[in-house]
């Protein structure tokens, strides 16, 4: 799974087409690489055609979406793409709880996935999700949002809450601590990428990490 800033890894030939090439040849034919695209929600979704929330995602989700040979799910809340034999467990997505168990992100800790950072905020690690869902915390917070999409109309989805975060944390945003932490711990692989410090590390790892910080953090019960 990929989180990077074109920006960060400085000037690549060709562009996002040329690092994501990089990164496929990285991999090998065996391997699958996986962004998280989400969506423009200024216009009804359609899996295969909405454009990526540029501002949001960078410019180099909108190029692997639209790579020759690159499968997405369709979910308008949780749209991922893929490319590479895992790209066929895309699907299903649960309709609500999407980052729960069922989802993308399941499968990828499960199936032994790594997650690459290349200059990314250390608040965009997606996979944090999948703790929350995991996490003994009391009174999760909740939300229901309405999408609009191009095939059915309105939708309305239920989550824990995966913009605000499903408690309040008296420092701020925890997202970027847990990372932290977990760097700090020993448990990511460094080295330069380009212009950039590229962070390297396991799912399998880093989930009960998560899943154990935010226990601790929200005294929880069977916090560990």
């Amino acid at each position: 799974m990929i989180h990077a800033s074109l920006r960060s890894v400085g000037p690549v030939e060709r562009g996002a087409l040329g690092l994501i090439d990089a990164l496929r040849d990285a991999v090998g034919p065996p391997g699958t690489l996986l962004m998280v695209l989400g969506a423009d929600e200024s216009e009804p979704f359609d899996a295969l055609s909405s454009p990526v929330d540029i501002e949001d995602m960078g410019v180099l989700a909108e190029v692997f979406r639209t790579d020759p040979g690159v499968s997405v799910n369709d979910h308008p809340a949780d749209r991922f793409a893929a490319i590479g034999p895992g790209a066929a467990h895309l699907e299903p997505t649960p309709l609500h709880d999407y980052h729960g168990p069922g989802s993308v992100l399941e499968r990828l800790t499960a199936s032994g996935g790594k997650v690459l950072r290349l200059g990314a905020n250390p608040d965009t690690v997606t996979l944090t999700h999948y703790a929350e869902y995991l996490a003994d915390v009391p009174d999760k917070v909740r939300v229901r949002r309405r999408y609009v999409r191009a095939d059915a109309g309105e939708l309305w989805v239920e989550s824990l809450d995966d913009m605000d975060g499903i408690a309040t944390w008296d420092q701020g945003d925890y997202f970027p601590q847990i990372f932290l932490d977990y760097r700090a711990s020993g448990a990511v692989r460094v080295g330069p990428v380009g212009g950039c410090e590229a962070e390297l590390f396991d799912a399998r790892s880093f989930v009960p990490f998560s899943v154990a910080w935010l226990n601790r953090q929200f005294n929880a019960g069977s916090a560990s």
